[in-house]
């Protein structure tokens, strides 16, 4: 299994906590809120992109065709 999806996936957490809490503090919680929001659309398309390899693998492990 490649860490590299890991490596991103916590890289994008990272950035979107800690632009969240310089929003934040800065009195932006709406924007803070769209910045936490995007950050989660990034990474759940990241997981979707590695839910599709997983089904096209499987269906080509089953010849399911």
């Amino acid at each position: 299994m490649d860490t590299g999806i890991i490596l991103k996936i916590a890289g994008v957490g990272l950035l979107t906590a800690i632009v969240c809490v310089i929003l934040k503090k800065s009195d932006r919680d709406e924007i803070a809120t769209f910045a936490t929001l995007a950050g989660l659309i990034i990474v759940a398309t990241l997981v979707i992109d590695m839910l599709g390899g997983l089904f096209d693998t499987l269906r080509s492990l089953l010849a399911l065709n």
